[in-house]
């Protein structure tokens, strides 16, 4: 092998890890760019369809970030079109019922209207309701940091969990992605998480182990999250990250970011329990854009 020769192997098996195992496999990792509902299509094929996630009589919940008072041009929440295609995907591959709730940091009634989501979500199929404070249900979690905490009811009754989160700045997470998206499906004082939020995120990841994680990058709030509120901090990037692996998933949004996977800490911290990959040089990934994280 010549230098040239060498040094191009280098840089492929430096970048581009995960093609060289995709001709024997599916991908563990899928990033599409386009219009939400064509590239989800096209992801969720690339991992084999939806129907490998969602079995025929299933119970789904769709969790979106539903959480603020803000329309879907500023990015604060999930993007409508895309819980919106997750739904019909879900209920296309045979999903009895689609619910779709989230526990809202702003007041709910205003928060599911204004963000355009329960509209979608609605139109798609979905059953879509408020979450009642009745319902949280004490539960063990067996983390290092929640031994116990509040669940809410319905999560827990589900047969399946996708995970749709937003990817956003957080003041204190630094991203909101996956992980942190699990947080709306419990209640308590959940400001008290904010001490040790790493490790409590990532006790949630390995308490609720969703199916299927899309994150919707298609607009991405850079500065100012969660809540936002100028569109100087939006930027377009038309994206969504399709996976089974949550950490895996969150490391691919920090990188879209322009963060490394450390920086973001219940990153780490899940990889460390062995929750997932972080180091996407050993995640299988297929772009269907045809460019490079």
């Amino acid at each position: 092998m010549d230098r040239r020769s060498f040094l191009k192997f280098l840089l492929l098996s430096a970048l581009l890890p995960w093609e060289q195992g995709l001709a024997s496999g599916r991908p563990d990792l899928v990033i599409a760019k386009g219009p939400p509902e064509e590239a989800l299509t096209a992801a969720l094929e690339a991992l084999g369809g939806m129907g490998r996630f969602i079995s025929r009589g299933d119970v789904v919940l769709v969790k979106p970030n539903m959480s603020w008072d803000r329309p879907p041009r500023f990015a604060a929440n999930t993007n409508p079109e895309v819980v919106a295609a997750v739904v019909k995907l879900c209920l296309d591959a045979g999903a009895r019922k689609v619910k779709v709730f989230d526990h809202s940091c702003d007041d709910p009634r205003r928060v599911y209207r204004r963000s355009g989501i329960m509209q979608a979500a609605k139109g798609a199929g979905a059953e879509v309701y408020y979450v009642e404070p009745g319902r949280f249900r004490r539960v063990r979690i067996g983390g290092e940091v929640l031994k116990e905490w509040e669940v809410y009811g319905d999560a827990l009754e589900v047969d399946k969990i996708v995970n749709v989160p937003v990817l956003k700045h957080h003041s204190l997470a630094r991203l909101t992605m996956g992980m942190k998206n699990l947080m709306g499906l419990i209640g308590g004082r959940r400001a008290q998480l904010h001490w040790q939020l790493s490790e409590a995120l990532a006790d949630l990841a390995a308490f609720f182990r969703p199916q299927l994680v899309v994150l919707d990058a298609t607009r991405v709030l850079t500065a100012g999250g969660p809540q936002g509120g100028s569109l100087n901090y939006v930027k377009e990037m038309n994206t969504v990250v399709v996976g089974t692996d949550q950490v895996a998933v969150d490391a691919c949004g920090a990188r879209l970011f322009g963060l490394d996977p450390e920086e973001v800490g219940c990153i780490p911290a899940a990889h460390r329990r062995g929750l997932g990959e972080m180091d996407l040089r050993r995640v299988r990934i297929k772009r269907l854009d045809g460019q490079r994280i």
